[in-house]
């Protein structure tokens, strides 16, 4: 039976969640990847196990995480019941609904028979009672923005979520969907958006300045632009990469000569720094305070005990940031 490492809370770093009472660890672990049916049971047990035993408390999920949709669910749910349960009120676990679940028309979107629907079968999937942070996935342009933040407050009212939290949404949008949670009296606390080096989305959108200003947490996803802020690409792509293995967010097409040289240019900085590209990755979107915790995926424990070492990582100069900038290559 497992038994969690008593220092868990002794190196990991805690931040507010926007004006919320939530504090989310500096790193979260993702369970977007190898948490599926393809994935090998054992191996998510220890990277959940390694996360917890270092302070890693959050663990974010989806509806259609897998494969197959709702897979990954199953998963963390088995390991819950079997050896994780005690420790319930130490985990902030999170999950979503907004992309394709099921056929027909009610299996997506943002209506609220959709999204209360979707909460209702994760829970049963993980075998919980709520979650702590449960979140709309997407924009749905043909939903009216206030029936689905109704939908977020009745979720909370119910009881099956502690906070909300609205993720893929630009700044503008953000700023309606916070002026609709409030008067529901809705503690909406947090954005979840793609960010890193290579995707500053958020930023041209306005989103990462208006959650400062709305005082909202923002996590962010694909830290490592799906493995290409690391050292495996320095030479081009290997054969087990997930290019050819998967395909499904990483293709061959976006390595061009002058995508390659570019991680190349950001490896030296990081070198520099005497860490790794993929540290000083996570580093960068942290950098500021703005971002309250980073999303890391992970195959295997190992990559998640490398990427701990940011934690000790040194702040940026100016200088440094002027370089990434000039030699990063937005996707």
């Amino acid at each position: 039976m497992y038994q969690a490492n008593e220092k868990r809370y002794e190196t990991m770093k805690y931040h507010r969640c926007g004006t919320s009472g939530l504090m989310l660890p500096e790193l979260s672990l993702g369970l977007w990847h190898n948490f599926g049916d393809t994935g090998v049971y054992e191996n998510m047990r220890q990277m959940c196990f390694t996360a917890f035993n270092h302070g890693i408390t959050h663990f974010d999920l989806a509806n259609n995480y897998g494969p197959q949709p709702g897979s990954a669910e199953e998963n963390f749910g088995k390991i819950l019941k079997n050896e994780w349960y005690a420790y319930r009120d130490e985990l902030v676990i999170s999950t979503k609904a907004g992309y394709d679940m099921w056929p027909g028309p009610y299996g997506t979107g943002g209506s609220r028979k959709y999204l209360i629907a979707s909460l209702d079968q994760s829970l049963k999937r993980m075998g919980l009672e709520y979650v702590d942070i449960f979140y709309h996935h997407c924009m749905d342009p043909e939903t009216p923005l206030e029936e689905s933040m109704e939908a977020l407050a009745q979720i909370v009212r119910s009881g099956k979520a502690l906070y909300v939290g609205i993720s893929n949404y630009d700044g503008e949008t953000m700023k309606q969907a916070a002026k609709i949670l409030e008067e529901l009296h809705c503690p909406f606390i947090i954005n979840q958006n793609s960010y890193n080096i290579f995707n500053r989305e958020i930023e041209k959108n306005g989103l990462k300045q208006a959650a400062a200003e709305q005082k909202k947490g923002v996590i962010s996803f694909s830290p490592l632009a799906q493995g290409m802020l690391t050292n495996r690409y320095l030479n081009g792509i290997p054969k087990d990469s997930r290019v050819n293995t998967d395909g499904r967010f990483l293709h061959a097409k976006q390595f061009t000569q002058e995508r390659l040289e570019s991680i190349r240019s950001l490896n030296a900085i990081s070198a520099d720094r005497g860490e790794s590209l993929a540290q000083m990755a996570l580093k960068w979107i942290l950098r500021d305070g703005i971002v309250t915790s980073v999303l890391i995926g992970a195959s295997r424990p190992e990559q998640i005990l490398e990427n701990l070492k940011v934690l000790n990582s040194a702040s940026f100069s100016e200088e440094e940031l002027k370089k990434i900038d000039a030699c990063s290559l937005e996707l």
